[in-house]
C-alpha cells in the first residue's frame, strides 16, 4: 500500500482537472451512505470525529476518516486532520492511503468552485473570503479557475492573519484585508465562508442583486454563517439533499425561525450539473450554495490523486 504526502496530494490535484473529476462523480454518481458523525467531548472543548465512505458500483471503493478540533486555532495547529483509504474494487485491497488533510481542503474548495462554475455571475471579478484558515487560500485559487477573479478581498477575526493572506496573493491579484465586513459583502461578486461560526457572520440585507454567496465552513446543525433573510432572499442551492437535511446549519435554523422552507431549495449539485434543474434564474438573482461536504468528492479526489501519480509512474 502507497502513502501518499501532502505534497503529492497537491501537486496531483490542479484546480481545472479536480473540479472536472467533481462535475463527473456528482453527474455519474456514487454509492455514498451518510457518514458518521462523532461529538468527541475533550479537555479544551468539544471536537469531532467523522468518518465517511463511498464506493463506486464496479470500481474504486474509499473511506475518510477526519478530527475536527475548532479550538487548535488558539494554538496555531489546523482544525482539520484527518487520513483517506482508497481501494481497488475487484477484491477490496487497499490502494494507499492519502494525506486526508490536504484532500479535504482541496476537494471542498473545488466543489464550491463547481458550483460557482454553474451559479455565479459568468462576469463575476470581485471574491470576497470570510475566514483566514486553511481553506481560505484554497477557495481563493479554486474560484480564480473558474471566474475572472481580480479583486480579492479577506475578513477575519484576526486582521493581521487576513493581512498576512493578502500579501500572498498580492502579486496575483488586487487583493486587501478588510475590517468593514458589510462594507466588503455589498462590494462583492462572489462571498466564500470558510469558518466554523457558530453565529451570523453576513446579513442578508447586507447582500446586492447578483452575489453569490458559497458557505462551505459551517457543517453541524449548532453552526451558522448567515442569517434566515439571506436564505429568505437567496436561490438556495445544495451539494446533496441528504447532507444539507441532515447537518446544514444555516438552512436549519432559518428554517427553525420561519425564514425558510425546505421545499424551497432548488437543487442538488447533481441535478445541476445533469441538467435537471435549473440554476441561476437571472443577472439579478441571489443564487446561494451552501454545503457540509460529501464523501462522494473524497472518493473523486482520491481517485483523482491516485491516477495522476500511476500516470507518472
Amino acid at each position: 500500500m502507497r502513502i501518499i504526502t501532502a505534497e503529492e496530494v497537491a501537486a496531483s490535484l490542479p484546480w481545472p482537472a479536480l473540479v472536472e473529476r467533481l462535475a463527473t462523480t456528482f453527474r455519474e454518481g456514487v454509492e455514498s451512505p451518510p457518514r458518521h458523525h462523532h461529538a468527541m467531548h475533550r479537555p479544551d472543548g468539544e471536537a469531532t470525529m467523522l468518518l465517511m465512505p463511498a464506493w463506486e458500483p464496479a470500481g474504486y471503493i474509499g473511506v475518510k476518516m477526519v478530527n475536527v478540533f475548532p479550538q487548535n486555532a488558539e494554538h496555531g495547529v489546523p482544525a482539520i486532520s484527518g487520513v483517506y483509504l482508497l481501494s481497488e474494487g475487484q477484491h477490496g485491497q487497499p490502494l494507499a492511503c492519502l494525506d486526508g488533510s490536504e484532500l479535504t481542503r482541496r476537494r471542498t474548495a473545488a466543489a464550491s468552485a463547481l458550483a460557482a462554475r454553474e451559479l455565479a455571475r459568468h462576469d463575476a471579478e470581485t471574491l470576497l473570503v470570510v475566514g483566514t484558515g486553511k481553506l481560505a487560500p484554497m477557495v481563493i485559487e479554486a474560484h480564480a479557475a473558474v471566474r475572472p477573479i481580480r479583486r480579492v478581498r479577506i475578513w477575519g477575526r484576526h486582521p493581521e492573519k487576513a493581512e498576512r493572506l493578502a500579501a500572498d496573493y498580492a502579486e496575483r491579484f488586487d487583493a486587501a484585508a478588510v475590517t468593514d465586513l458589510e462594507g466588503a459583502t455589498a462590494e462583492a461578486d462572489v462571498i466564500s465562508c470558510v469558518t466554523l461560526a457558530t453565529d451570523p457572520l453576513i446579513l442578508g440585507e447586507w447582500l446586492r442583486p447578483g452575489t453569490h454567496l458559497d458557505l462551505i465552513g459551517a457543517f453541524r446543525p449548532t453552526m451558522r454563517e448567515t442569517d434566515g433573510d439571506c436564505l429568505a432572499r437567496s436561490e438556495v442551492f445544495v451539494d446533496t439533499y441528504a447532507g444539507a437535511r441532515g447537518e446544514a446549519g444555516d438552512i436549519l435554523q432559518a428554517m427553525e425561525e420561519g425564514a425558510f422552507t425546505f421545499e424551497a431549495v432548488r437543487a442538488e449539485l447533481a441535478e445541476l450539473l445533469r441538467g435537471e434543474k435549473p440554476g441561476r434564474s437571472s443577472d439579478e438573482a441571489i443564487t446561494l450554495f451552501k454545503s457540509v461536504g460529501a464523501s462522494l468528492e473524497d472518493l473523486a479526489a482520491a481517485v483523482e490523486v491516485w491516477e495522476q501519480l500511476e500516470a507518472r509512474g
